[in-house]
């Protein structure tokens, strides 16, 4: 049995450990927006600076987590993590929150490029994602059920942050592991698939802000627009996370049997209403509804968005390159949040972000559509014909060139006869040309 299935846990409690501060945004920058007495386009501004930081240690790992190895980059992410996350809860100078956010982003950004790396290596992408998104939704959820009731200021959730990073530490030791599971040979080369990875790349820098700047700013609107209290709020964004975790488990028993392109695009357009939704809401009922909607649907596309991008590449680069351009994206989401609730007010606000969102549906979904068919990852080559065929997988160790492409000619069948004992028979052999690999049928 292939070790990859083992080997997926160590990533998924490291993808958890680099990507909860993003889900724990709204309550970060409304926090100190109230204890730090910032006005919400300053608070915005250190959630945009702490995604900003994280996006920058994607860009600069992409390609690079083998060269380095995937236990030590990790475990230096999760030393900055805590070390930056735990200065920030210490301190109550703005500056220093600051650059404890900074330090906490680059080990956040760090921790989640070598997980991504790591899931676009294993057999099934989609599925390790969708358990990182069902782990990392879960672990917030419980926090946004727990944070309110004990107080703390803007401490108690850089403190969680940090927590997770120190419990998350010792699954990095199984880290080589998994990357010799899923690696072969090291990342060289230009990038396949350049203008489909540029397009989804973009596509989701654009996606992931429209999300995150409503996201940014759910708490001012559950607390300024509907008037719910903080520990309503937390309840609502409870369970909406729970929600998320029912849509992932969905996605993951969904798997491909509906390809990639239905799921990104029915999804984003259920999440553009949604934005819509939640932005203008009056009442208990709407806000929940809107928030509850979204968070079902968010987690489902974005696991297929890092299936669709670790499919491009098995290296991962890809992976880590769409998922830093995200991260851009949702770096920015706050602060474009908060500008154009203060200056348009959150329904206006919303109707741009869910604008937005459905223009960005379009491309990203003919990416999927056109990368739909491809053998893109290991153990999904195919035969010309499209029947299923495990020639290779091309995480064993194979010569490059050693897989057919698809659709590649093949020589004309030859009969030879070969000497036998008793008597000769014709014996049909048929080779492809794809590196000199070839198979005789007898």
């Amino acid at each position: 049995m292939s070790s990859r299935p083992r080997a997926a846990w160590p990533l998924v409690a490291v993808f958890t450990a680099g990507y909860l501060a993003a889900y724990l945004l709204p309550t970060i920058v409304g926090r100190l927006g109230v204890h730090l007495e910032l006005t919400t386009a300053q608070a915005g501004m250190v959630g945009s600076a702490l995604l900003l930081s994280s996006a920058s240690a994607g860009f600069t790992l992409a390609g690079r987590v083998e060269r380095y190895g995937a236990g030590r980059t990790a475990r230096t992410g999760l030393v900055l993590t805590a070390l930056g996350y735990g200065c920030a809860a210490l301190t109550g100078s703005v500056p220093l929150v600051v650059a404890g956010v900074v330090v906490g982003g680059l080990g956040s950004g760090t921790a989640t490029a070598v997980a991504v790396a790591g899931i676009a290596a294993q057999r099934d992408p989609h599925r390790t994602s969708s358990l990182g998104l069902l782990s990392v939704s879960g672990t917030a959820g419980a926090l946004y059920l727990t944070i309110p009731h004990l107080g703390g200021g803007h401490r108690l959730p850089f403190a969680s942050i940090a927590l997770v990073a120190l419990l998350v530490w010792p699954a990095t030791s199984r880290l080589e592991g998994a990357a010799a599971a899923g690696t072969a040979t090291p990342a060289r080369g230009r990038l396949p698939h350049r203008r489909s990875g540029l397009v989804l790349a973009g596509g989701m820098l654009v996606w992931s802000m429209a999300q995150n700047a409503l996201w940014g700013v759910s708490s001012r609107i559950g607390a300024e627009q509907v008037g719910l209290s903080e520990v309503a709020i937390g309840a609502v964004f409870a369970a909406a996370l729970g929600a998320g975790l029912l849509g992932v488990m969905g996605a993951g028993v969904l798997g491909a049997r509906l390809g990639r392109a239905v799921p990104v695009g029915v999804g984003t357009t259920i999440i553009a209403g949604s934005i819509v939704l939640s932005s203008s809401a009056g009442d208990l009922g709407a806000f929940a509804t809107g928030e509850i909607v979204w968070n079902t649907f968010y987690p489902v596309v974005l696991s297929y968005l890092i299936g669709l991008a670790a499919s491009l590449d098995v290296r991962g680069r890809w992976a880590v390159l769409a998922g830093s351009a995200a991260s851009v994206g949702t770096a920015c989401g706050p602060v474009l949040g908060s500008v154009l609730s203060e200056q348009a007010g959150y329904t206006v606000m919303g109707l741009i972000l869910g604008s937005a969102t459905l223009l960005v549906a379009a491309p990203v979904t003919a990416v999927a559509l056109h990368t739909g068919g491809r053998p893109l990852v290991p153990g999904s080559v195919r035969r010309r014909g499209g029947a299923p065929a495990a020639l290779l997988a091309a995480t064993t160790g194979s010569l490059p060139g050693a897989v057919p492409e698809l659709g590649a000619p093949e020589q004309a069948v030859a009969e030879i006869s070969v000497p036998a004992l008793r008597r000769r028979r014709p014996v049909r052999s048929a080779f492809r040309t794809a590196g000199g690999g070839g198979q005789s049928n007898t």
